[in-house]
């Protein structure tokens, strides 16, 4: 068993994360000491950790609910957590095509801006130009 200090550095997770994680219910609430210490043990190691991970990869905390479900659950078919995984990633491509029109977007604005040295900034002019 360890206090929620150890299990911040051992996940590699903010303490109030752990807190919250608990407050939502997608981590158990631990046992206490009669000092009112959390006290984690190895499956509250390998459930935050499983989390992390998932929200390292943009999962939303609605879909590492459901993965957490899954996972719970292993009598129920792989595929259902690929279906997951598929709409997540799915979601990431999408975001990946806006990043780069973005990308190009801000490239051009950039590109108009002069050396810095004048007083009119392209850059900022088509900030404040009104879209139709």
């Amino acid at each position: 068993m360890i206090l929620i200090g150890a299990l911040a550095t051992q996940t590699r997770c903010n303490i109030e994360t752990i807190r919250f994680y608990e407050k939502i219910g997608v981590l158990p609430k631990p046992a206490r000491t009669e000092g009112g210490h959390r006290m984690y043990g190895p499956a509250h190691v390998k459930r935050l950790s499983f989390i992390r991970r998932a929200r390292e990869l943009g999962f939303t905390l609605d879909e590492v609910r459901a993965l957490l479900r899954l996972a719970d659950e292993r009598d129920r078919p792989c595929g259902e957590v690929k279906l997951v995984a598929e709409a997540h990633l799915a979601e990431v491509r999408i975001k990946i095509t806006d990043l780069r029109a973005m990308q190009k977007a801000l490239t051009t604005l950039v590109t108009q801006c002069d050396a810095g040295d004048g007083t009119d900034c392209a850059l900022l002019e088509a900030l404040l130009r009104q879209r139709t």
